[in-house]
């Protein structure tokens, strides 16, 4: 792990020599690699001046238009974490600043790939999110991903079953009524929240493209795990997807995890299933886990407390 340096130039000797060790691709469809910055932890006025530099114009446009100084730091944070990231995954031809992107009719930003200037390339899918508390990126290799993060703290405005009236399906607002202590109830409304948000962005088609309404998230204890996994009961739970126009059809191309990170939000990740994986892998995701500070540190987290699986991981 490198130090944080005070050193303008010694930070730029960090920055161009960090494209040098990236992470290997990813080796399957099965397998995520989420990546996270905790902004309260950067204080460093110069390294904000040296992201900045990263962004396009358009990018930096946007920063400076953000109201509120935290609003500005979150959303500068968010794009270099997507641009540094990328790079890493492409053996560094491409370099954090050279990236371009185009939305769908959605929103859901994309990558513009230039195969002709930078040759064959990992299919690299990615999605972002972030709080005000931390900025995560997702990454996969030729699978769509959806990702969301939410503290575990959020307070809703509102009556918790009056939002799931509003937004959440008959069957999800019956689940959550089901639980008498509202600080559970709370947490289940999150978890739910979560992993709807992450399912309509691996979509591509976001909360206005499909409605929360329209299907149902469950938990549901699956009969080949249970025969597979010698993990606790927490891993036998897998997450179904209904609709709730047709609740017997359930949608099986998708598959879910979600994890307590950073000990403080909620991580849920949606991808697409990898129909000729054996059907336990079908089921379960692998995921690695990084906190990082672009072009000073990097810190391997997956198998540490900052990363609790709640369901969905081998």
């Amino acid at each position: 792990m490198l130090p944080l340096q005070s050193n303008l130039v010694a930070r730029r000797l960090i920055a161009s020599a960090l494209p040098s060790l990236p992470p290997a691709p990813l080796p399957s469809r099965r397998e995520v690699h989420l990546w996270y910055i905790v902004p309260n932890e950067i204080k460093d006025a110069s390294l904000f001046q040296e992201y900045m530099e990263i962004l396009s114009p358009c990018e930096k446009e946007h920063v400076l238009s953000m109201k509120g100084e935290l609003h500005k730091k979150c959303a500068l944070l968010s794009r270099v974490l997507v641009r540094t990231t990328l790079s890493r995954y492409t053996d560094c031809k491409i370099s954090p600043r050279s990236f371009k992107f185009m939305k769908n009719r959605f929103g859901k930003p994309e990558i513009v790939w230039e195969h002709n200037k930078f040759g064959l390339l990992p299919s690299l899918q990615f999605n972002i999110s972030h709080t005000s508390s931390l900025v995560a990126c997702g990454i996969t290799v030729d699978a769509p991903i959806g990702i969301d993060i939410e503290e575990k703290q959020r307070r809703p405005v509102t009556n918790i079953l009056s939002l799931a009236r509003r937004y959440f399906s008959p069957n999800e607002v019956q689940y959550l009524n089901s639980f008498v202590d509202p600080e559970i109830q709370k947490i289940e409304f999150l978890k739910l929240w979560t992993l709807k948000e992450a399912y309509v962005k691996a979509l591509g088609k976001g909360f206005s493209g499909s409605p929360f309404k329209d299907f149902t998230i469950r938990f549901e204890r699956s009969k080949d795990l249970l025969l597979t996994s010698e993990k606790s009961k927490i891993g036998e739970l897998r997450i179904a997807i209904e609709t709730v126009s047709d609740p017997e059809s359930v949608a099986t191309n998708w598959r879910f995890a979600l994890v307590e990170l950073h000990g403080s939000h909620f991580a849920a990740i949606c991808i697409e299933r990898d129909e000729e994986a054996p059907a336990i892998e079908q089921e379960l995701l692998k995921l690695k886990v990084w906190k990082t500070l672009p072009f000073v540190e990097d810190e391997c987290v997956s198998d540490t407390d900052a990363v609790t699986n709640i369901c969905g991981l081998s």
